[in-house]
């Protein structure tokens, strides 16, 4: 496949990641040797006029053109994109690629000045824990289970569907996760995440009965403090999950409003007849109004706020992960939702500068990033959807998957790479890489039910580990754990039955996330895609340190023959090294399913 003039916002094309108001930015376009380009032009947009500024050449190599233009950074938001003309007439080269037909602004690559992101994100691997189903204390076994709750051994079978789904009870708790640090460390992640640990009516959590506490059966506010002191030791993070859409409805401020409380009955949307508005249609889940001021004093403005609260020690929380963020804010008329975004963030900066506000959307997030508030968001629709659909077993019955009708559909890679271009084009490149990709979470089927065997799933875990953004994990994934839907997947971590662990699967993840820690391009490079064919994805991570190509394979094929690159030597899969031919070919192999990695000289 040939190379195409190529550019992707990245440190390697845009040197200064952080510009600000007024800044002078330089940007580069790659333009491989043999094509027709002969001049490219800088497009952008001040104030909303378009511009046009022609490159001038950086350097030339043996095998492409690097061109240069500066970008001014006029708006908070500047966007960019560049005119390539040639033999062949004019075509535009934008965040989705080349194309040669006109393209809306939409798509352009952009600059954004909003505060960055904490650079420690960019080198993390996030490792997601239920409490209630990853490991019990010693204490645990002398809790008294709440009225909603039916307790359970750690061996009962999860119940995947109906009323009893969200009551059963494993009785997990932050000391259990503690015990169990020296297996994400041997895993490879740096950062844990919690799904809510507030009082609530649920073994899940997200029906809050209050912010004010750590719920006493995870230990309380003491053991989050034993968490947070022993992950911070290992020089890690610990990010936290908040309810900004909505409560529980036994929570005290819905408690108050039901009884009359006008301070708190502002919180939430009631009409004339008492009624209220819940998330989606859910009666247990009403939702916060925040058109109150109120509200935005409680939950984040003020210095007492339960947002500051648990970021300040000795908790310390180093983020939210923010649940339902694609509709707070949201609802009818009511369209607060980027206000909130910037308020939440502004207001956990304000306590602690470096702290990570990623927003939830289990759909199109992409109107919701590069607007002064949520860092990025869970990638669900721009890798965990195409990611599974490329390598869904054919036989596997996954119905309802994040919602859609019909469950995953098996795609080839043309159209998953259609679909990630697709989202990937219509944000930054900060927020791009600052989101986060996963293969599966509590609210999705695992992805091991999804594509059937360990082969597939260690290529899973190897585009998890290569691409870009920031990897997330769900606990037991790494141990070939099942489930067909979200429920059905908050499987209890079998740490009693060991000889149940897929260690093939285990090895394959330890593996692949230390590759991402040992190369500098896997966590800090630019993506440039070079070759795809219905069952084949090869393509590189470069940065100014060095570059590394990659192949997936969901099936066998035929051999992939690439030139004009150097020799590169195998650092996962068990490939040979690469060396180009008499013709200056590079041979990767046909073999599959295989995931393989190669690092170039040079």
């Amino acid at each position: 496949m040939p190379m195409n003039p190529h550019h992707d916002g990245s440190a390697l094309y845009v040197p200064d990641q952080t510009p600000a108001l007024g800044d002078t930015v330089p940007v580069l376009v790659r333009v491989p040797a043999g094509t027709d380009v002969e001049r490219v032009h800088l497009r952008t947009t001040p104030d909303g006029e378009p511009t046009f500024a022609e490159a001038t050449v950086d350097r030339r190599t043996d095998t492409e053109v690097w061109y240069r233009a500066d970008v001014q950074v006029r708006n908070p938001v500047t966007g960019y994109r560049f005119l390539l003309t040639g033999r062949r007439g004019r075509r535009w080269l934008n965040a989705a690629g080349v194309v040669g037909h006109d393209v809306p602004d939409a798509g352009d690559f952009r600059l954004v000045t909003y505060d960055p992101p904490p650079a420690w994100i960019r080198d993390a691997v996030v490792y997601q824990v239920f409490p209630d189903r990853f490991a019990r204390s010693a204490a645990a076994a002398d809790r008294v289970a709440p009225d909603w709750a039916i307790p359970c051994d750690w061996d009962t079978p999860v119940i995947g569907r109906g009323p009893e789904t969200p009551r059963q009870f494993y009785g997990g708790d932050l000391d259990g996760v503690a015990a169990h640090l020296d297996h994400l460390d041997r895993l490879g992640v740096n950062t844990l995440y919690l799904t809510p640990i507030f009082p609530a009516r649920s073994n899940h959590r997200y029906d809050a009965a209050s912010f004010d506490r750590i719920d006493p059966l995870l230990g309380g506010d003491a053991a989050l403090a034993r968490l947070a002191d022993a992950v911070h030791a290992r020089g890690w993070r610990l990010i936290g999950d908040i309810t900004s859409n909505h409560t529980g409805d036994a929570h005290e401020w819905f408690r108050a409003a039901l009884a009359g409380s006008a301070a708190e009955r502002e919180l939430y949307y009631f009409d004339a007849t008492g009624d209220y508005e819940s998330w989606n249609g859910v009666r247990s889940l009403p939702k916060l109004n925040w058109g109150s001021a109120e509200l935005r004093r409680r939950f984040a403005t003020a210095e007492d706020s339960l947002l500051r609260r648990w970021l300040r020690p000795p908790y310390g929380l180093d983020g939210w992960r923010v649940d339902v963020a694609n509709m707070t804010g949201r609802r009818g008329a009511d369209a607060y939702t980027h206000e909130v975004a910037a308020l939440l963030r502004r207001a956990a900066v304000q306590t602690r500068p470096d702290v990570l506000v990623v927003g939830e959307h289990g759909h199109d997030h992409t109107g919701d990033l590069d607007r002064d508030g949520w860092h990025g968001t869970m990638n669900y629709v721009g890798f965990t959807d195409p990611v599974l659909s490329w390598l869904k077993d054919g036989d596997a019955e996954v119905p309802n998957f994040l919602g859609t009708p019909g469950g995953v559909l098996r795609r080839s890679a043309p159209e998953v790479l259609a679909t990630m271009d697709a989202y990937r084009s219509m944000v930054s490149w900060r927020s791009y890489t600052h989101s986060w990709q996963l293969l599966g979470s509590h609210d999705s089927a695992r992805v091991r039910t999804v594509v059937g065997d360990a082969a597939r799933q260690e290529v899973a875990a190897g585009l998890l580990a290569t691409m870009p953004g920031t990897p997330m994990v769900f606990a037991g994934d790494e141990l070939g754990l099942t489930g067909t839907n979200g429920e059905g997947s908050r499987t209890p971590m079998p740490w009693h039955r060991p000889e149940s662990w897929d260690r093939g699967t285990l090895a394959a993840y330890r593996s692949l996330l230390a590759l991402r820690r040992a190369e500098p391009a896997l966590r800090h490079g630019g993506l440039r895609r070079v070759h795809v064919d219905p069952d084949t994805l090869v393509f590189l991570r470069e940065a100014p340190t060095g570059a590394v190509l990659v192949l997936a394979r969901r099936a066998p094929g035929v051999p992939v023959r690439l030139t004009g690159l150097p020799a590169a030597t195998s650092v996962y899969g068990g490939a040979d090294d690469l060396r180009p031919d008499a013709t200056g070919t590079l041979v990767l192999p046909a073999d599959g399913p295989t995931f393989q990695v190669w690092r170039l000289a040079g």
